[in-house]
């Protein structure tokens, strides 16, 4: 469920102008701002943006870019992108320096086919490049194979699933994954060409028949980056509202706070589950996600993530 609270009615073209008035002047006014964007769905900033484009002859999150600074301006101009365009920046941040795997398959799990499909169109259109010529080029071995294979899938995305090739491909992953087999080239090419529903029915066989969790097995080897990617990936896939609770967890506990994670997770689940993953963290931490931000993070920053919060998360954490 998401968690972001949006008026009925609203005039893009009233937004657009109240925009450029707090970005004019001696200083800007970030507060209205806030009051604006972050109390706008996606159809609405889309038509805040455009209204933006033609009264000014300016791209917003440009103009946003040069008033703002910081994670502030971070969360503000990921916000008003587009989520195929926000997840081609992510992608790109992802693989500049050291590469960030758990981002990249973050956005390769998590999205529909057609949302990934959209991610590669974008990251394509703003990069000229592709997103798998850019992994293939900054990554080797198994962590390549698997990156490109789950960034190029198309996968179908019902509810049908095989119960007999789910116990098949159970043993398949259990064969590699505790035969120390010399590559997982089956269980790449399970993970990357199976339904979301299919890969949590081969899960379970796995579990029920091996009385250990995939994920279990893989902790053998805690530092092969390969295989954390890997845990990340099945993590996703098995429970995304606990594999992002997690994330928003370490994100907070970390010392000085992950502010990246931290806004990756809001801005880009809260017009999807962001309720459901505050449920979560507050059910796994004993505080809320709201007291958690308010006490990590301060100033404007601080305000517009409470703000995509909405008052929901509120409720939630006062009625437990």
């Amino acid at each position: 469920m998401a968690t972001i609270v949006s008026p009925s009615h609203f005039s893009p073209v009233e937004d657009a102008e109240n925009i450029k008035k707090a970005c004019q002047g001696w200083g800007t006014d970030e507060k209205a701002i806030v009051s604006i964007l972050g109390h706008r769905n996606l159809f609405q900033r889309k038509l805040i943006r455009q209204a933006y484009q033609e009264i000014y002859h300016e791209d917003l999150i440009h103009q946003l870019k040069s008033e703002l600074s910081g994670d502030f301006e971070r969360a503000i101009c990921l916000w008003v992108m587009d989520p195929p365009e926000r997840d081609a920046h992510l992608a790109k941040l992802a693989l500049q320096g050291p590469i960030d795997y758990k981002v990249l398959v973050e956005i390769s799990c998590m999205r529909s086919p057609e949302d990934l499909l959209a991610t590669r169109r974008a990251y394509r259109c703003l990069y000229k490049r592709s997103l798998e010529e850019d992994l293939a080029a900054r990554t080797t071995g198994e962590i390549r194979s698997l990156l490109v294979a789950m960034a190029t899938a198309y996968k179908y995305d019902g509810k049908e699933i095989d119960e007999m090739l789910a116990m098949s491909e159970a043993s398949i992953l259990h064969d590699e994954i505790r035969g120390n087999a010399v590559d997982h080239e089956e269980t790449i090419s399970v993970l990357s060409t199976r339904s979301s529903a299919q890969l949590c029915a081969i899960f379970n066989h796995y579990k029920d028949t091996y009385g250990r969790s995939i994920t279990r097995d893989l902790l053998r080897h805690p530092t092969n980056e390969y295989l954390s990617a890997l845990r990340a990936a099945i993590r996703c896939i098995k429970n995304p509202n606990r594999y992002y609770a997690k994330v928003l967890r370490n994100a907070i506990n970390t010392v000085g706070t992950d502010e990246y994670a931290l806004t990756r997770v809001i801005v880009t689940r809260a017009e999807k589950d962001l309720k459901n993953i505050s449920d979560l963290f507050f059910k796994r931490n004993n505080v809320s996600l709201r007291q958690a931000i308010e006490k990590e993070t301060s100033g404007d920053y601080k305000d517009f993530l409470l703000a995509l919060l909405g008052n929901d998360e509120i409720e939630s954490s006062s009625s437990n």
